[in-house]
């Protein structure tokens, strides 16, 4: 035992509990129900799942030793080399890494995908363990970073579904991670109750706090107390692109007209922002805009937020996840006096609940893989099969946000293609995101402002300004013949004629390239 884990365990009577992973592999048997912490990549469990997947390639266990496996969002690379080695039957709700999403698409592992403001309160009425005979998970590993007086865990970067998960789980491994600094007094935690006996969650304001600061167990769930030495390994962002800046450009210029006109207030609205390149360019470009006072409610926070606390451009911070790098997690804790009462970490109900998301008017920012020329968005297949990551909380925010934006690229590289696949298409081969909920679409190429307009008036604008301009003409051809062809059928409120709808998909998928000779070719 380690003198900083008997510093962080408080509560004496798990000090008895102290194992080594590998004494704990026993416990695990084919077929089991397994939740872990974690959420994009951060706070998720890493000793146990190494010693399994270590067991599992000693012993020739593949496909023989294998999970349901829960986590609120993607866990780190240690789900990739579970993958990698056949060991997950079933897996829910998002998940990221080329190992997971090729088992996923080869039908080695069964992946539901959810709404992440959904998937715990699902997991708590018993809907993915109704097959089983006690109707709970037989295990939760949870990383803490210190247990306290009474047992209670406090968390690391991520809070997720670990609430829900610890309610209704059998039996409960906790990892204790020395590595990582203590984040205790920086969550706030609601604990989950059911229907019929809810109240209303309180927050009216980003800052706002209600909950408890570590997660109640009962003690005697709690099999075994492992310590973690390793920490999160997320790799540095990539510095945003000359495409990436041009679209958070054209986005903070709207938003610069959108408080001109007095749509929104001069400090904007929380801000909600996804994952990736562009989202960290949005990111960027705000950062040296001259809006002040922000706030954020999001689902993570990245490298590239930490810059607002540090100037004073942000008051406040609250998610569900601190997704950071090896060098922004030594800012973080470097400056944590300037931090730690500006940002709130939440359990994943309450970050992308959306009737907060409504109620404190979020402007949702998120990147789909393709949007179609009515307004529809897909966010999940690729070529309507090909499973990526699955939804996440894209939907949370996007169908209850005063602002719904969505950017992409005009046109995504390709090997095959000088200018790339489009990202504007006829129709989505997959809608994830309907013409519903989604307010504005930005591309490099421009923005479209689509609030108001009947599904033909959103035509023109998608194309001019956000379609990549070897397709634009393809594109308007497209809707020009399907005016024609629907005018016969009286069915002109969304014109398609479906024999062409996917042939820029189908092109692709057979010669490479999206651009057609003409809409006439047959496959």
């Amino acid at each position: 035992m380690s003198a900083i884990l008997k510093q962080r365990v408080r509560y004496a009577p798990y000090l008895d509990k102290l194992r080594t992973a590998e004494e704990c592999i026993p416990l695990f048997k084919h077929g089991q129900y397994l939740g872990w912490s974690g959420f994009t990549g951060v706070g998720a469990p890493k000793v146990i799942p190494t010693a399994l997947a270590e067991h599992v390639e000693k012993n020739n266990l593949q496909g023989k030793l294998a999970f349901n496996l829960f986590v609120g969002a993607s866990a780190g690379p240690e789900e990739s080399r579970w993958a990698d080695n056949n060991m997950l039957l079933r897996r829910a709700p998002h998940q990221v890494g080329k190992p997971i999403s090729k088992a996923i698409n080869e039908n080695r592992t069964l992946f539901f995908d959810k709404h992440l403001s959904m998937f715990p309160q699902d997991l708590t009425y018993g809907y993915y363990t109704r097959f089983k005979e006690n109707d709970l998970l037989d295990y939760t590993i949870i990383e803490a970073t210190a247990i306290t007086e009474d047992g209670s865990i406090v968390p690391g970067p991520a809070v997720g579904g670990s609430p829900e998960m610890l309610s209704v789980s059998d039996k409960v491994i906790i990892e204790v991670n020395t590595a990582t600094p203590s984040f205790e007094g920086i969550h706030d935690i609601d604990l989950p109750v059911n229907p019929p006996h809810r109240q209303p969650y309180p927050y009216t304001t980003a800052g706002q706090r209600n909950g408890l600061t570590a997660i109640p167990i009962d003690p005697s769930k709690v099999v075994a107390i492992v310590e973690s030495t390793t920490p999160d390994q997320v790799p540095n962002p990539t510095a945003p692109d000359d495409m990436s800046k041009k679209i958070a450009g054209h986005l903070i210029e709207f938003f610069e007209q959108e408080v001109k006109l007095g749509r929104m207030p001069e400090n904007l609205h929380p801000l909600q922002s996804g994952i990736g390149n562009v989202a960290n360019a949005i990111v960027d470009g705000l950062a040296a805009s001259s809006f002040k006072n922000l706030s954020v409610w999001t689902e993570v926070m990245q490298d590239s937020f930490l810059p607002f606390f540090e100037n004073g451009m942000m008051d406040c911070a609250t998610s569900t996840s601190i997704r950071l790098s090896p060098d922004g997690f030594k800012k973080l804790f470097a400056n944590w006096d300037l931090y730690k009462d500006k940002i709130i970490l939440r359990s994943q109900v309450v970050s992308n609940a959306p009737e907060i998301i409504r109620r404190l008017g979020v402007i949702a920012m998120n990147t789909p893989v393709e949007v179609d020329i009515y307004g529809h968005a897909n966010s999940t297949n690729v070529n309507g099969s090909r499973m990526l990551n699955g939804l996440g909380g894209s939907a949370d925010f996007l169908r209850n946000a005063k602002l719904s934006i969505m950017h992409t690229p005009a046109a995504r590289k390709s090997k095959t293609d000088p200018t790339g696949i489009s990202c504007i298409v006829p129709f989505c081969s997959h809608v994830d995101q309907t013409e519903h909920d989604l307010d504005i679409i930005v591309t490099d190429q421009g923005l479209a402002d689509l609030r108001g307009l009947a599904p033909k008036e959103r035509v023109k604008l998608l194309i001019d300004n956000c379609a990549h301009p070897d397709y634009r003409a393809q594109l308007t051809d497209y809707y020009e013949r399907a005016l024609f062809y629907c005018n016969k059928k009286k069915t002109l409120h969304e014109p398609h004629i479906l024999r062409d709808a996917f042939k820029m998909h189908i092109n692709y998928e057979e010669n490479g390239t999206m651009k057609l000779d003409n809409w006439d070719v047959k496959f």
